[in-house]
């Protein structure tokens, strides 16, 4: 069994990871900045490190102190995305300084326009360090979800109807978080060095399935709407639900799920969506 330094390891992925270790033996020291936060990892049982993103100092000695380390925190600040890429990147490369030459995994996540830091992870596999990187589906569903899908209920509710573009059959990827969590530890077990893992329970669910289960449990109009009609409905969202997610962040869990003995066993999206806690004000 390894002692885990996690960082991120109150979010909503986070402490997921801390209890899929924890219920297989592993010691967990988890990364806080706060009180609320230290208070959480001591109820699941693990150990509390206190620092953020911006203490390299304390980022250094989570990492000097553990057997692997699992790398989940990031700073989602929309209004300088730019800035929260770096301090990733900083970050990345001062717990992968630790633990040059050790032989330890260090996973970390795949974020958008990341790719600097992404290649000094997987470039470390060359400086004796296990690394891999994960790239999870752009909706990781499931109980106590903050991301895109309770932002599509939100917007459906306040427009009237739940829409989806053109035929809808651009398809995106999901993952259930208790799925992904079991794949971070099993990347932590048995990742070769420099490994590249996707995080797809669900490859190709047509975004119209989506809009479709949403405009029935709100019992709202779905509607098909134009491409130069999406920034205005969606807003912020508008680009990215017009994706076909896997033409743009092309990779297949087939590789990882044959390489790890990933088997997601969770409810699928759909399914997650029609249960009605998605729904619950």
């Amino acid at each position: 069994m390894m002692r885990v330094f996690v960082t991120g390891a109150t979010g909503y992925i986070g402490s997921a990871v801390v209890l899929e270790l924890l219920n297989v033996g592993h010691q967990v020291v988890g990364l806080t900045r706060s009180d609320h936060g230290a208070a959480m990892l001591d109820n699941l049982g693990a150990e509390v490190h206190r620092g953020d993103l911006d203490d390299l100092d304390s980022l250094r000695s989570g990492v000097a102190a553990a057997d692997g380390v699992i790398h989940l925190a990031f700073k989602h600040d929309f209004s300088d995305f730019a800035g929260s890429l770096a301090c990733d990147l900083r970050a990345v490369q001062a717990m992968g300084t630790v633990l040059e030459g050790s032989d330890k995994p260090y996973i970390t996540t795949v974020h958008a326009n990341g790719e600097a830091s992404d290649n000094v992870v997987l470039e470390l596999a060359n400086r004796m360090v296990r690394s891999s990187v994960v790239s999870l589906s752009p909706t990781v569903h499931g109980e106590g979800d903050k991301a895109f899908v309770p932002t599509l209920i939100n917007i459906a509710r306040t427009k009237g109807v739940s829409a989806y573009i053109d035929d809808g059959a651009n398809r995106w990827p999901a993952v259930h978080r208790l799925d992904a969590a079991n794949l971070y530890r099993l990347a932590l077990e048995k990742a070769p060095a420099g490994s590249q893992l996707y995080g797809r329970a669900e490859e190709e669910i047509p975004f119209r399935d989506i809009a479709e289960v949403i405009g029935k449990h709100l019992k709202l109009p779905v509607v098909s709407i134009s491409r130069e009609e999406a920034d205005a409905h969606f807003g912020f969202l508008g680009t990215i639900v017009a994706l076909d997610i896997p033409t743009v962040m092309p990779g297949s869990s087939a590789e990882t799920r044959s390489l790890l003995d990933w088997k997601p066993k969770q409810t699928g999206l759909i399914a997650d969506l029609e249960e009605g806690h998605y729904f619950n004000d």
